[in-house]
């Protein structure tokens, strides 16, 4: 058993991202495993190492130790090119000239999360055509997926808290990037190869990533590996519903520290939120190892409210 952390150092650390990596820190130290640190600094403008040295603080003072690592992404390009090139002569890829606007007037909104369904723009074009555009502007690389009835294209799995999941890539998806045509390795690929190659067994993570798992699941196998088992949490939310961000500077882990807040309330306030601890409870992470399961986690799937009274007992 072995669980992973992987944040992306753009700012630091928020309650929600906390609350997922709790989760997964109990998560596998429940079973007896371990976990594994990976810094997601793909996107050059998430390339700051004092960022990621902050991260790794605010981690160790919560309590939330790791195994492995820490591995940096931006370290890995001739790794990810590997598979690139693996699904490159198996005939599995193509270019692509879409823009976002282009995919914004020719796709429609798949109904369960909003995403774009990649309609196949690019995916006849000649050789000729692609050498042409090619000239004028570089292409990002597209996956093919089967065919709506084909059922190789058909994805199920068994989340941990959210139950069976099924999903028809060609129907919920499309054939979907693995290189941007800046040439930045897509999340999806670099997820699936880095969790492969480090022995990543459970991915938790929060239920907005919950689509992501069907094409992670068919790259894993594409490329000959076994995928992990997926665990979704609960979302951190504002009252009006807005997701938490890291642009919220007043919940982050760098003001609550500033505040005297300690790591103790932090992880007690968070655990409480899924049944794991009773209100006002201040714990480090391995008081609630024992009494982890996820039975708790998928009774208490509804998005956790961060209102005021919320924030008073965290930092009253």
């Amino acid at each position: 058993m072995r669980g992973r952390f992987a944040p992306t150092p753009s700012g630091r650390m928020h309650l929600g991202n906390v609350f997922a990596a709790l989760i997964a820190w109990l998560s596998a130290r429940a079973e007896g495993g371990s976990i594994v640190l990976r810094i997601e600094d793909l996107d050059p403008r998430a390339q700051h190492h004092g960022v990621a040295d902050a991260l790794m603080r605010d981690l160790e003072w919560l309590g939330l130790t790791w195994d492995g690592g820490p591995h940096w992404q931006s370290e890995r390009a001739e790794i990810y090119q590997e598979a690139i090139s693996r699904l490159d002569k198996a005939g599995l890829l193509y270019p692509c000239f879409c823009t976002r606007a282009d995919l914004r007037a020719a796709s429609a909104p798949h109904a369960s999360d909003g995403a774009l369904v990649y309609p196949g723009t690019c995916r006849g074009l000649s050789a000729e055509e692609v050498a042409r555009r090619s000239a004028a502007r570089p292409p990002s690389l597209r996956l093919r997926v089967p065919a709506e009835d084909d059922p190789a294209g058909t994805v199920e799995f068994r989340d941990l808290a959210y139950g069976p999941h099924r999903e028809v890539l060609a129907r919920d998806c499309g054939d979907f990037l693995v290189r941007r045509s800046d040439g930045v390795v897509a999340y999806q690929l670099a997820v699936v190869v880095d969790d492969a190659l480090m022995g990543v067994t459970q991915v938790v993570r929060g239920h907005d990533l919950l689509p992501s798992c069907a094409r992670q699941t068919y790259l894993a196998r594409l490329l000959g590996w076994e995928p992990p088992e997926y665990g979704h949490v609960p979302l951190l939310v504002a009252p009006d519903g807005r997701r938490l961000a890291k642009r919220d500077r007043d919940l982050d882990i760098g003001a609550l520290r500033e505040r005297g807040v300690p790591a103790e309330k932090i992880i007690g306030s968070l655990a409480c939120a899924v049944g794991l601890a009773d209100p006002g409870c201040e714990a480090r992470p391995d008081e609630f190892v024992g009494s982890f399961s996820w039975d708790k986690i998928g009774a208490h799937r509804e998005d956790i409210v961060v209102d005021e009274v919320f924030l008073d007992r965290l930092v009253r």
